[in-house]
């Protein structure tokens, strides 16, 4: 089923939103990885609707972030080092292994990404799995004679905060985030996935051995290139058994090795049984609860304007069933409403220099529910039956 416009062009933004946060914190890799993301939805909607109005600005926008994407890389650009003594032929293999393994570089954020655990509502059983399996052996591995978890698997509907999850763990020690979408692996190096594979895990073993630090290696749709195997080609095999190989080499590698892969996906049963045992947690991360959609909308409504009647508990009831990602839409639809009457207001005009420009009026629990008549949850209740179906057989913690 293809996706509403309205959809994909949320998507768009919201990456967009993302990319420049991270823009502005220096945060390169991540800020292209989520530009790149802004112009695969807008590609989408280019592709699915050719006939719509929209159509110039969204290739403006593309051409936006793909000009930033090119400013960002060319900024950091950096001559690969030779051997002066080394052949001819020796240092063009050095060039293209260093050329490699830079475009690599782009995705790691070295800084840590600015997520707290209490960013992270709710998902207390996930957050505990997390820090016992990463954050405790990073400050304490004394205590762990028999070693810890590498590999973790993160599955549930989308807009839970799986990503939100890997970052925050991230956020809480000193080394490394490398985040990679593996469907964007799969399409872009087309041909070339399975040796772009072995050089994504060679990279995060650089940091993690030569610099002594933990390095999270973050995979995004991970169904994507983990997938079920049947009627594939030769090529997908080959990359498949290449993602195998690497996991059993980090699961291999002794109990002192700082490296962790988090892999996140929607779609955990298309995952087969080889894949998902290279996996020792496998953590469901499910829709918010009473208390934590509760906390959820305090959190979103808190630089809003609400009518003194507005309960976080009572809307909290209203909406259950959705995610964390729809509760954030659905306050940010909610504040759009009255700043559209404003605008369309007669009384309305621009601030004048020295008088305090017009407010939009409070946010009234009515509000809320005409946004929930025409916004429903992103997560149906077959789904939500899925996850729990598949997490009685498979759930790891």
């Amino acid at each position: 089923m293809s996706m509403a416009p309205q959809e994909l062009e949320n998507n768009a933004s919201k990456y967009a939103s993302e990319a420049i946060k991270f823009d502005s914190q220096g945060a390169r890799g991540m800020a292209i990885a989520n530009y790149q993301k802004a112009i695969d939805s807008l590609v989408k909607l280019l592709q699915l609707y050719p006939a719509s109005k929209l159509n110039t600005l969204y290739k403006e926008r593309c051409n936006s972030y793909h000009g930033r994407i090119k400013a960002l890389q060319e900024s950091h650009g950096v001559e690969p080092a030779v051997d002066p003594e080394a052949t001819p032929e020796e240092q063009k293999k050095s060039v293209e292994r260093q050329e490699d393994e830079n475009d690599f570089e782009e995705l790691v954020l070295k800084e840590k990404p600015n997520v707290s655990w209490n960013e992270v509502i709710g998902l207390d059983d996930a957050k505990s799995a997390l820090r016992e399996s990463i954050v405790y052996p990073t400050k304490r591995p004394d205590l762990f004679p028999l070693g810890w978890p590498k590999g973790m698997l993160l599955y549930g509907p989308p807009g839970t905060g799986k990503t939100m999850l890997a970052a925050a763990t991230a956020s809480e020690m000193d080394g490394y985030f490398i985040n990679v979408d593996a469907s964007s692996m799969m399409s872009k190096w087309l041909g070339e996935a399975e040796k772009n594979v072995s050089k994504l895990f060679r990279m995060a073993r650089k940091y993690a051995e030569k610099e002594g630090k933990p390095v999270i290696l973050f995979v995004d749709e991970v169904d994507s290139l983990l997938g079920s195997r049947n009627s594939e080609v030769g090529g997908e095999v080959r990359t498949k058994n290449q993602f195998l190989t690497e996991m059993d080499g980090v699961n291999g590698k002794g109990k002192d090795l700082m490296m962790y892969v988090i892999g996140a996906t929607n779609k955990p049963w298309s995952l087969d049984w080889p894949f998902l045992r290279r996996f020792q947690k496998r953590i469901y991360v499910s829709l918010p609860t009473l208390e934590a959609r509760e906390s959820l909308f305090t959190q979103y409504t808190a630089n809003l304007t609400l009518n003194s009647r507005v309960s976080s508990n009572e809307l909290a009831k209203m909406f259950d069933g959705y995610s964390a990602s729809d509760i954030k839409d659905v306050c940010q639809a909610a504040h759009l409403q009255t700043v559209h009457e404003l605008f369309d207001s007669p009384d309305y005009h621009e601030p004048i220099e020295g008088e305090d420009p017009q407010k939009p009026r409070s946010i009234s629990t009515s509000d809320f529910r005409s946004i929930m008549s025409r916004r429903k949850p992103s997560v149906s209740t077959e789904m939500v039956r899925a996850y729990h179906k598949w997490s009685e057989e498979f759930r790891a913690l």
